[in-house]
């Protein structure tokens, strides 16, 4: 049997176990060819309440097992997405319109996300303070209980595993809720790697389904923390929700990521890293290089080697051949994308490249003349779409990258000491000198400020641990103390 043997999780979830959701099973779809892959159960608000409950009650084993045991587990998981990359892999293929090589990228990380989480039980957890009483005092971390992790579909594997991994080796109990979209790669492949690094039943549950689900694993009162990543609007009201019922949220939502490319940088390295950046995925990243700033010496040259490279890039399906460019995830997508560009060449840009499609299938799309006021500038297209805007010195630069309401990643092109003046004047959870803005790695803190969500929440020991776990004051004394009472 394989790892991910349809006969096992087809048309289910898993609440401490794989059974048939009390919702309508989803059909899942190949977004590049539209055909029905598999079916995977959804939960209903029920299920979600029994998950909770099964989950809480497994919570309280889970935090007493040894902390080299939790550690195994996570090790032995670790493993298993080397052993089972390629299978994986094909699934993010025709499930979420990966090319091969983000597909590699996918499973490599999801190691070393479980990896880097073996490490967290073993880390101190906690301080011994001062005290003006005769007593023992200290800080310690202790775990949260049930977590609710709610991931999209863009990095269906890596979005889901960078808090699942953590939050288990933690000691705390994990609710998933997998885009249904993508809710194999998001979902079953967790569970079934974790079942077979032999994590206890009951300490991480599936539920896929649809908004009321999300809003279910806020709600529901074993869940103490939540872990969400997804779009701004989604987050706003997670983090209205979640402080309603007085719960933590880590949001990680959308960006509108500036390139800035300064005079002397080397054109074709700058070009190659604008087109990564932008084209990567189809666009369809929160970290996406989404406003290009090229001083104006470079302005017309930047535009017209983007826009050859956007148009010899190739476009199809990633399962049938080697392509650059796979499918946008459904047509609602590709129509928001559309939307953008034509009402952005309308406003007056010039389309330098692409700005059309067949199916689901985008052309990587550059724009020039472009305003900061226009749509593809101001708005997150999440799409393969690289707007141009030229500036004349570093402090215009400076407030073309500050104007917008997002503040994740930020790149900077040219000389080193200037993209750190820079740097320093523009509010970002990740800057890269010398590199376009997606990037990531499993041991470094990942997240973004303003409408980008509520700072770094995910990654590394200090941001994982803060995350995860609670802190509380202990005392104690040798005796009972006396009391004027």
């Amino acid at each position: 049997m394989t790892l991910l043997d349809g006969q096992v999780w087809t048309s289910d979830i898993y609440v401490d176990g794989w059974r048939p959701g009390r919702g309508e099973p989803w059909q899942v779809r190949e977004p590049a060819t539209g055909n029905i892959i598999g079916r995977v159960g959804t939960a209903t608000t029920e299920d979600v309440a029994e998950a909770a409950a099964k989950a809480a009650k497994a919570q309280h084993a889970w935090q007493n097992t040894p902390y080299d045991e939790r550690a195994a587990v996570l090790r032995r998981a670790g493993d298993l997405w080397n052993v089972h990359s390629g299978e994986v892999q094909e699934w993010l293929i025709r499930e979420a319109g990966s090319i091969g090589p983000k597909a590699g990228l996918e499973t490599h990380i999801a190691a070393q996300e479980c990896f880097e989480a073996a490490a967290l039980p073993s880390h101190p957890m906690g301080d011994v303070l001062p005290s003006t009483e005769p007593r023992w005092s200290m800080a310690r971390r202790r775990p949260v209980g049930v977590v609710s992790v709610i991931a999209p579909f863009n990095f269906p594997l890596i979005l889901s595993i960078r808090s699942v991994a953590p939050a288990l080796a933690l000691g705390n109990a994990v609710l998933l809720k997998p885009d249904p979209r993508t809710a194999v790669c998001g979902g079953v492949t967790l569970m079934r790697v974790f079942e077979e690094a032999g994590l206890p039943p009951g300490l991480l549950q599936m539920l896929p389904g649809g908004a009321d689900i999300g809003q279910a694993l806020v709600t529901t009162p074993e869940v103490r923390v939540v872990s969400f990543t997804g779009s701004t609007a989604a987050g706003q009201a997670v983090g209205e929700l979640a402080g309603k019922h007085l719960k933590r949220a880590h949001l990680e939502l959308g960006g509108n990521n500036a390139l800035i490319v300064l005079p002397g940088a080397d054109l074709e390295r700058a070009t190659s890293a604008g087109a990564f950046g932008s084209f990567m995925h189809q666009g369809q990243i929160c970290m996406t290089t989404g406003r290009h700033l090229v001083h104006e010496s470079m302005h017309d040259a930047y535009v017209e080697a983007l826009a050859s490279t956007a148009s010899h890039l190739p476009v199809g399906d990633p399962h049938r051949g080697e392509v650059a460019l796979g499918p946008i995830i459904d047509e609602k997508q590709v129509a928001r994308i559309h939307r953008i560009v034509k009402s952005t060449v309308e406003a007056g840009a010039r389309l330098a490249a692409g700005g059309t499609f067949e199916g689901p299938f985008y052309r990587p799309t550059v724009l020039a003349q472009m305003e900061p006021s226009m749509p593809a500038y101001t708005e997150e297209v999440f799409g393969p779409v690289a707007p141009v805007v030229p500036f004349s010195s570093h402090e215009e630069a400076i407030g073309l990258a500050r104007r917008s309401e997002y503040g994740l990643s930020l790149g900077i092109l040219g000389d080193v000491g200037t993209a750190m003046e820079i740097a320093d004047s523009v509010p970002s959870g990740i800057v890269h000198i010398n590199e376009q803005t997606v990037a990531d790695e499993a041991n470094v803190p990942f997240g973004g400020v303003g409408a980008s969500g509520t700072g770094s929440r995910f990654g590394g020991p200090t941001a994982n641990i803060e995350a995860f776990t609670e802190t509380q004051w202990l005392t104690a004394r040798p005796q009972i103390a006396p009391y004027p009472f």
